[in-house]
């Protein structure tokens, strides 16, 4: 038998960050349901059983593995105050050895958005990327045309490095990405932003 190991929690002021379980389904469904036409513009195409109980028991028990793994630190945002699922923020492809190195991906409710709980989320998940993981580097990238996204990175610390040519399919067609980075040691200045 495994010993048993503690899930990976993380405080904010306003949040708990926290693994999916099974009965997340349900809140996780009806926002990202009633969010769709807000998030399908920066995200690759929903297959037809996306919202279903069996494609969130699947995502589950990856996030499960790949924690487990540490290749990944999926998180779903929970408010504290009434137990409200506001979205999920995931460190992912997590690379050790020489890169020590990890890409940060997210979103939020549409009814959320534009309250700062990205903003906290992001600051945690890249406090527990340096410190906890040892990283040294955390990536990100959005749509050049994302305004909210480039803001919520450039506001937590991230600089710009770039624009990285049909980097994702995004809603059915492959899209360029601007690129940016937190770098545990940063002394870098202030980049400008293209």
């Amino acid at each position: 038998m495994l010993p048993f190991r503690r899930r990976p929690k993380l405080e904010t002021e306003r949040m708990t960050l926290r693994l999916p379980v099974h009965g997340d389904w349900r809140a996780w469904a009806e926002l990202r349901e009633d969010s769709a036409s807000f998030l399908t513009q920066w995200e690759p195409v929903w297959s037809a059983d996306h919202l279903s109980r069996r494609s969130f028991t699947n995502r589950v028990y990856w996030a499960q593995r790949a924690e487990a793994q540490g290749t990944a630190v999926p998180f779903l945002l929970i408010r504290r105050q009434d137990q409200q699922l506001l979205g999920a923020i995931t460190l992912d492809n997590i690379r050790r050895g020489p890169a020590q190195c990890g890409t940060i991906g997210y979103w939020v409710g549409e009814q959320f958005s534009r309250r700062g709980y990205m903003r906290e989320a992001i600051l945690s998940v890249v406090h527990h990327a340096f410190t906890t993981l040892d990283l040294s580097r955390v990536e990100a990238a959005c749509l050049p045309e994302n305004a909210a996204s480039r803001g919520v990175l450039e506001k937590t610390g991230f600089k710009y490095e770039g624009v990285a040519q049909s980097y994702l399919q995004i809603n059915g067609r492959w899209r360029n990405h601007v690129l940016y980075s937190a770098l545990r040691a940063d002394r870098r200045g202030r980049t400008d932003v293209g």
